[in-house]
């Protein structure tokens, strides 16, 4: 496991370093002058803004002060979005530049060149008395004059600023759409073994609030009042609700305690409650009014259907995994299950279990695209709903963001997720 994670590491090192030095080519090198103040501000960035984004990465794991995390988490996390699309984005510019190139090659082809044999050796020499001249006028001049701007210089200019200029927009606009707040959707789910009495029963499921050194106190008011307008019977908040203790973050997570629900607000873990002190926040959940469901289930609505929650996979380094045979194993299979487990790959221990509906979050959808591509490599579902068997899984997107704030063609979302019986 150890040189598995070393040869990581160094790999991930790899694309970075590889990533800047992309960037530094086509953004400063080929767009000024050697010796050039640009050139100089623009090499200096390129070293410190990776500094910071290690810095927002690893501070809070290695216990910095929380302002200091909050200080380094904007310029940092912000940085590596966009990096990513000033690469994509530049990428994109390499079509154009190829173009160019073919074109100025066809050009200095189809140009005339003077025959010699035409303008003779009495003109070959004022030509070239008339080259020196001009030379040495160049030369006392060069100190005052501006260096003329090549059609290279010029096309590598229009092309970084236009991938600049996208970049940018690209995460301005997904920033935008996260500190907005997530939008509330709804989705209709028919469970087979449903009573006609639950039938219109609403849960709110809300996943990956990730409460940290940016999105704080009031990110964490809109879910809440977002999730009240919609009047749920239930609320479920699926695993990774913060990134730090409750001694930074215990404030940002008290407005949880306004949610308003006829039948309960749930909870269950999920992989970063476990690097932020998970005891911890299981009792200050519980101190809010969010009953964990940790390895267990409840009745709901007098008996209509079984609600369990699993402890996320994170826990099984100390023994706190998930126990699906304590949480379902001696219930009335005659009873419909729904089951809150963070991770969505845990579905086929559900299958196993007779479980029918679960409840997960975990991917974020991606968050940045094309990062869905990679999500599904490791989980069955990115977003929304799929059978397997007959047990149903729905994946949110997630309420906030990891890492950066950002978020691109993945939005964040608050789900209703209305059950409905089939007898009705």
């Amino acid at each position: 496991m150890i040189v598995v994670a070393l040869l990581v590491a160094v790999a991930v090192i790899a694309l970075l370093f590889g990533a800047h030095w992309y960037v530094w080519r086509r953004l400063v090198r080929d767009t000024t002058h050697p010796g050039a103040a640009a050139r100089r501000i623009g090499t200096v960035a390129v070293w410190v803004l990776p500094v910071l984004s290690v810095g927002a990465l690893v501070s809070g794991r290695a216990g910095a002060p929380f302002w200091l995390q909050q200080v380094l988490a904007w310029p940092g996390y912000l940085w590596l979005a966009v990096l990513l699309y000033l690469v994509l984005w530049l990428l994109v510019g390499e079509a154009v530049r190829g173009l160019w190139l073919r074109l100025e090659k066809r050009s200095v082809a189809a140009s005339p060149v003077p025959d010699a044999s035409e303008t003779g050796p009495t003109a070959t020499a004022a030509t070239t008395a008339t080259a020196t001249a001009t030379t040495t006028a160049a030369d006392k001049e060069t100190a005052s004059t501006p260096r003329p701007v090549s059609r290279r210089l010029f096309v590598s200019r229009v092309v970084g600023g236009a991938a600049t200029t996208a970049a940018l927009g690209t995460v301005g606009h997904g920033t935008y759409g996260v500190l907005r707040g997530p939008r509330t959707k709804r989705v209709t789910i028919p469970l087979a073994k449903l009573p006609r009495a639950a039938h219109g029963f609403r849960i709110a499921v809300v996943s990956d609030i990730h409460l940290g050194p940016i999105l704080g106190r009031s990110h964490t008011q809109r879910i809440v009042d977002s999730i009240n307008a919609a009047q749920p019977d239930v609320v479920a908040v699926v695993g990774d609700m913060v990134d730090g203790s409750v001694a930074d973050l215990g404030s940002a997570a008290e407005p949880l305690a306004q949610l308003r629900t006829r039948h309960g607000s749930f909870f269950v873990t999920g992989n970063h409650e476990y690097y932020s002190g998970v005891e911890e926040w299981i009792d200050q959940v519980r101190e809010l009014g969010l009953r964990p469901l940790e390895n267990e289930r409840v009745e709901i609505a007098g008996g209509d259907f079984d609600l369990a929650g699993v402890n996320d996979i994170e826990g099984e380094a100390t023994g706190q995994g998930p126990d699906f045979a304590k949480a379902l194993g001696d219930r009335d299979p005659a009873r419909a299950a729904v089951l809150l487990a963070h991770q969505p790959v845990v579905i086929h221990d559900a299958v196993d279990h007779g479980v029918d509906l679960q409840l997960s979050g975990h991917t974020h959808g991606g968050q940045l695209w094309p990062g869905g591509y990679l999500a599904e490599l490791a989980n069955p579902t990115v977003a929304g709903v799929e059978r397997y068997g007959d047990t149903q899984l729905y994946v949110s997107r997630g309420a906030g963001a990891w890492g950066p704030p950002v978020r691109v063609g993945a939005s964040s979302d608050i789900t209703i997720v209305q059950l409905a019986s089939r007898q009705a």
